[in-house]
């Protein structure tokens, strides 16, 4: 492989000429310039980026700590960090904290020992001292989906309490009166903030979340499980599990089908987080959607903000309901009973109109009124500091 001392012999100028040129000085000759790009074309040499970094504090590079890789909302998410970081001009290097507060702060040391431009991250917990001192270091940080309290850093997340106001309009509309919830862990702000949300929504149709009903998950399909297991040994178990997120949904499901019962004709199941695979499944899954790809753009978007020296604001996008089968609704009705009809259909449950979308499965239809649009576009961004 060729090195610089080779593009200075092949231009027939100084090492130090070579360096100005590939860092853009302008103190170079244009007939100089032009020949360093020759022997840098003719010989295919690479700068080496480890070396260009220690000259110029900066690496073009990202990093991204995710909280589960196998859970497809943050694959997805992962995935539209890295195609909007390409399009800006970094890249990006990716770990995997696996719901795990040492692992997560075990890839936060790596990558920042790596010399990043700028760290992405999405909390596995609340307490992380040093998510806090990284901040407080000046470290360029952003925090998507989730985000750590008093750590004064942007924040990028979907704002889901709307989308749980409806599914619950949407679970009374169908006659549902005993509802639980397997919550995510009470450390994470989504875990603690989706319950209150629908603690809050049942509240409002005069409908209280019992203990027996509120069942402690970790966002992973086997804690799912075994929630669902203790709602269905109950003497009276719920009507509608709602899952916080989707791996504990598919834990849900399985334990549903291992009693011999079936969605929605025992026991209806709705999820937070829809995945691909919902509408799939036998009956498709009634959930609320985040706009997963406009928030890895928007996160890559306020990092490059902060390592470029501007001031980002933290971003809010809507989640929505995406209404499907496996609450009863009716297969040849979709839309009967969804939040977007503005009626309970429940003797005594006030009305509540709802801006919400009800989807066929695999077709995504707009509210009465509403033009059809794309998926990400749909979701209008709210700028708010958290």
């Amino acid at each position: 492989m060729a090195s610089i001392k080779d593009v200075a012999a092949e231009a027939g100028v100084s090492v130090a000429t070579v360096s100005r040129v590939l860092n853009e000085h302008p103190s170079v000759s244009a007939e100089a310039r032009a020949r360093v790009r020759a022997a840098v074309e003719a010989l295919g040499y690479r700068p080496n980026a480890v070396a260009r970094s220690l000259r110029t504090d900066q690496t073009r590079t990202l990093g991204l700590v995710i909280s589960d890789v196998l859970n497809p909302y943050f694959t997805e998410l992962a995935r539209s960090v890295e195609e909007e970081a390409r399009a800006l001009g970094y890249s990006v290097i990716i770990g995997n904290a696996d719901e795990r507060p040492d692992l997560q702060d075990h890839h936060v040391r790596t990558l920042l020992d790596r010399r990043i431009d700028g760290l992405l991250v999405s909390p596995t917990d609340g307490g992380s001292p040093l998510m806090l001192q990284a901040a407080r270091a000046g470290t360029p940080m952003v925090f998507v989906d989730r985000w750590i309290k008093g750590v004064d850093v942007p924040v990028v997340r979907a704002d889901g309490q709307q989308a749980v106001r409806d599914l619950v309009a949407h679970l009374c509309g169908l006659g549902h009166r005993r509802l639980a919830i397997i919550a995510g862990p009470a450390a994470t702000t989504t875990g603690s903030e989706r319950v209150r949300a629908f603690r809050d929504a049942l509240a409002a149709y005069g409908l209280d979340l019992p203990d027996a009903y509120t069942g402690q998950g970790d966002f992973q399909a086997e804690s799912g499980r075994r929630v669902t297991e203790g709602f269905l040994d109950l003497p009276e178990p719920p009507e509608v599990i709602f899952a916080a997120d989707n791996l504990m949904a598919l834990g849900a499901l399985d334990a549903i089908r291992a009693r011999g019962l079936r969605v929605p004709d025992d026991i209806a199941l709705a999820a937070f987080d829809d995945i691909p695979w919902f509408v799939h499944t036998d009956p498709p899954i009634t959930a609320i959607a985040q706009p997963t790809g406009a928030l890895g753009r928007a996160a890559v978007r306020a990092l490059v903000d902060r390592v470029e020296g501007r001031g980002p604001e933290s971003v809010t996008l809507p989640a929505r309901l995406v209404v499907r089968r496996s609450c009863g609704e009716s297969p040849s009705s979709p839309s009967s009973g969804s939040p977007s009809s503005g009626s309970s259909g429940l003797p005594g449950f006030p009305a509540e109109p709802s801006a919400a979308v009800t989807v066929v499965p695999g077709v995504r239809e707009p509210a009465a009124g509403a033009g059809a649009v794309p998926e990400d576009e749909s979701f209008a961004t709210n700028r708010s500091m958290p």
